[in-house]
This record gives C-alpha cells, structure tokens and sequence, in this order.
C-alpha cells in the first residue's frame, strides 16, 4: 500500500519519524543487493508480484513492522529487519482478496524464517471474513538454522492454522513461483486451484540436497518437482509460462468464483449472442467412429466467446474440466477428449473429474457434461492402477453434488463410465440431450461384436466382411431416437441448437442456486 506523503510533526513527531523509518525498512525487503541479484535472475520480487496481481494501489498491508529490530546500548531504534512474509488484503477486478507473498530476497523464503504468527493471522482473517486467499510461494522450506535462534528443536504443527476450514469455505489459490519445498509445497497443493511456473518453479517433499543425504540420489530440482513431474503426478493443476501469465491465471480463476461458499458467483453483462449457432457443429462428430475430433473447438463454440478457462490440461487428458460462462453465467465444463486414451475413464481422470465435481458443487456452479465415454480404461495397467476405485469415487462425488447439471451426450456413452454422465439419484433429474451421433449401451459395438460372434467372424470366408455387416446389423439398433421414442433421453438436438438450449437452461440453473438454501448471506 503506498504510503501518503505525511510529514512528522507535532507532539508525536519522534514517534511519527520512527514510524516511517521502520515502514521503509519493511520496504526494503532483503536489501538492495539481495533485490538486485533476484532481479538478475529475471524473476519479480515479492512486492512486483503483489502489485502485479491485484488493483493499483488497493494492497493494505497488515504486519509491516514485524520483524527483528535492532537497538542502541541507549535502546534506541537503528534497523529493522522485516520477515519474509508479506500479508495483507487487495482487489482484483474491484473484488477483495486476502494474500500472502514469500519474499526469498530474505533468507530464501525460508518458512522458519519469519514469524509464522503473521501469515496463519491473514488466513484466519480469509476464513473468518470470508475472504478468497491467494499464496504466491517461493519458499526453500524449514531451515535447521532456527534451532540457533530458539536452542531447540520443535514438533512441526501449526495448530491455529485454519487450512483446512478455508478450502470449505472460501476459494483459495496456491501460485508456485520458485522452490516450493515442505511447508512451502503445502501451501500450494491445500488449494482448490494451483499453478506453477515452468523451468522456475518446484514443488517438492524435500529438495535434492535432503534427496542426496535420504537415498544417495542425485537428481535435478526440475526432474523433482518440476512441471513436468507434475503433469504425471497431478499434484498442480495448471502451468504458466512465466510469473505473468501464473498471476494472470489465478486473477482469471477467480473471476468466476463466489467470494465464499455464502456468496454467489459473479455473473457478468452477457457478451455473446444466445441464439449464436456456428453451422460447422452439424458435422463436428465425423461419421467414422474411429475418427477422431477437436472437443475443445466444441466447447469455444458452444460457451460465451473467449469464457473457457481450462483447468489440469495435461493431467489425466481423457477428460476435461474447465470453467466457463454461458450468457454471462459461470459454470463448470466436462468433456472428454478421444484423442487421449479414446476418451476412456483412466485413473488419472477419474481423480480430475471427481475434483471438479466437488469445486463446482461447493462454490455453486452450474455444470455442463459434454460426453463421449467409451467406458473405463482396460487392461492389466489399467487394474493394477484401481481405475474401477477412481470411478467409483466420480460416482460418490456424482451423488453429492448439489450443483444443476445437463448432459450432451455428444458420440459414445457405455458401461459404467458411461453412467456417471451425471447425477441421477434421489430427486435429481436425469437432464440430457444427446446429437443424432450418439450411442449408448452396456458395451462398445465393436468389442461386443467380437465378443460375442468371434467364432461366426473367424469361420466366415470374408471375416472383415462379416464383422462390418454384423457391426452394421447392431449399430442399427442403437439408434439415438429408438431411445427417444421410449423417452430415455430428453430429447435428440441438432447440434446447432446446443448453445440456445443451454442458454435457456442456465437461466433456471442460476435462478435455482440463488434459491435453494445453500447461500447463507
């Protein structure tokens, strides 16, 4: 917070000076060497960062002056030295936040180099005033060093420490932004949206000297806990190509949240036509089953121009999960991408669905399944890994989920997987539409045909021929509108219409999430 040019006087002029000394010490972080030789380095400071992600001139810092002071043999004040943790509250797009930003030019950021009383205060402070929390983290961990400073060691707690009522009840974001060891890891993965910077940042138990020490192991700090580590792993849901775009994230993330869980989500002046029909939709499904198509060039065209915001792209790829807008309204997006394991339900998936199933049921979005589900993942990989555990978890997460929910059911919809297309149990409405390319059954018809007319195939003159005309002889029969003339599907679209009908449909989605009881205030 930029600080008004007053100028000490009066009774209190003493004091009044001494309050501005210590201000501008808080000011100078680690010292102007220390600041240089991070800026050589081509990362922003703490206070850079700070500025960069929030309103101009709306950060309001709480605990300046904590730190360690240092006095004359009169007692008299020469020099602080502030801690790492910088803390306060801001505004992003006019919506206030709570924040905290490890400064690394003191002590690396060291999480036992600071007063650990200052950054669990501005999260108690996001949990009490319901206020979403931002960490930006750039923290070497715990320090042995703090055992000169305390002349002992301490059992690792921070007892009043709310992390885990905060993720029940306000949006909080982790940003990695260096190396994000311990505690410093903690603070990024206990979020419901993470992001780390690719190359610079990492997020780790432990780093590779402690690595060296446990398992004679050398190993990179990048091949560690770096992106790419975590694309496999899970553990970060997005990557940033630089501190920018990483900040740029978290202010998009939280455009489209609820300040809490008693709030509603912001809903903007709509932008986009309702009735928008792109003519090319007709035929995005190819005619050959085997053929594969874009499903995010779908989704573009179906939400609000330039709304999608995706979440986890390279974690569990079968599967994606996004936040978007539909007439100016936020909601969550699920599709499946075939050119990731035929779009089949993996492990990995799994996990990512059952994840944002919770964020949009807990924050009160709306969700929009566009489903092409060729089943669970198969195979002695696919058991060894528990994938039926991971989609039994999507189907829990499915039947508590209190957001509504609509189903385009797009090509494919079979087996289990299949069925957890959306919440269908107690008094919620089994609500989907499906494109004239869709089909659905208890199994796939190329393996069933296979399956059960292997000796027929195998005995024909023509085995290819004879499986094409049997596959042809069932396909049939799983004809999208033999089901609609039962009334087990709501009704079959033309996929041009998708985004008009959706659009009507998030306007009783919304109107139900401000009314049914789960806002508080």
């Amino acid at each position: 917070m930029s600080q008004p040019n007053l100028v000490p006087e009066g009774e209190w002029a003493t004091e009044l000076a001494e309050l501005q000394q210590r201000r501008a010490h808080a000011l100078a972080m680690g010292g102007p060497e220390a600041l240089a030789k991070f800026k050589a380095s081509g990362r922003m400071n703490a206070r850079e960062r700070i500025a960069q992600l929030i309103d101009a001139g709306s950060f309001r810092e709480v605990g300046a002056l904590a730190g360690k002071g240092h006095y004359n043999r009169e007692g008299q004040f020469e020099r602080l030295d502030p801690t790492n943790a910088i803390v306060g509250t801001g505004r992003i797009q006019g919506r206030k936040v709570a924040l905290h930003a490890d400064d690394f030019t003191i002590r690396a950021g060291s999480s036992e180099a600071t007063i650990a009383d200052k950054w669990i205060y501005i999260e108690r402070l996001a949990h009490q005033l319901r206020l979403p929390l931002i960490r930006l983290v750039d923290s070497a961990g715990g320090s042995v060093k703090l055992l000169m400073q305390i002349g002992g060691t301490k059992i690792p707690e921070y007892p009043s420490w709310p992390a885990n009522e905060l993720l029940k009840t306000v949006p909080v974001v982790g940003v990695a932004l260096g190396a994000c060891a311990g505690q410093g890891a903690i603070k990024v993965l206990s979020s419901h949206f993470s992001v780390m910077v690719r190359e610079q940042a990492q997020v780790m138990a432990a780093g590779p000297h402690v690595v060296r020490q446990a398992y004679a192991q050398d190993v990179d700090k990048n091949d560690l806990g770096g992106h790419m580590v975590h694309r496999k792993s899970a553990l970060v849901h997005n990557e940033a190509e630089d501190e920018a775009d990483a900040l740029a994230q978290v202010q998009r993330f939280l455009s489209y949240l609820p300040r809490s869980v008693f709030h509603l989500a912001p809903v903007t002046p709509p932008s986009d036509d309702p009735q928008r029909a792109d003519d090319w939709l007709k035929n995005a499904i190819p005619r050959d089953r085997r053929k594969i198509y874009d499903p995010r060039k779908i989704l573009a065209s179906v939400m609000d121009q330039g709304s999608l915001f995706e979440i986890g792209r390279y974690q569990g790829g079968s599967v994606i999960t996004a936040l978007a807008r539909l007439n100016g309204v936020p909601v969550g997006v699920i599709a499946n991408d075939p050119k990731v394991q035929g779009g089949a339900m993996t492990l990995q998936a799994a996990y990512k669905m059952e994840r944002h199933v919770k964020l949009c049921s807990q924050f009160g979005l709306p969700v929009v399944n566009f489903v092409d589900q060729p089943g669970n993942q198969t195979g002695l990989e696919a058991e060894v890994a528990g994938t039926l555990l991971g989609a039994t978890r999507v189907g829990e997460a499915l039947h508590d989920c209190a957001s509504p929910w609509v189903s385009i059911l797009m090509r494919r919809c079979f087996g289990m997987a299949g069925a957890l297309h959306g919440p269908k149990y107690g008094e919620a409405l089994n609500l989907r539409y499906a494109w004239p390319s869709a089909r659905w059954g208890s199994i796939p018809i190329e393996g069933g045909v296979m399956a059960a007319h292997k000796a027929e195939i195998e005995g024909a003159p023509d085995p290819a021929a004879k499986r094409a005309e049997l596959e042809t002889f069932y396909l049939n029969m799983t004809s999208p509108f033999r089901t609609a003339e039962k009334f087990g599907i709501m009704d079959i679209i033309d996929p041009r219409e998708t985004r008009a009908i959706l659009c009507d449909w998030v306007e009783d989605a919304w109107a139900l999430v401000q009314t049914s009881g789960r806002i508080a205030g």
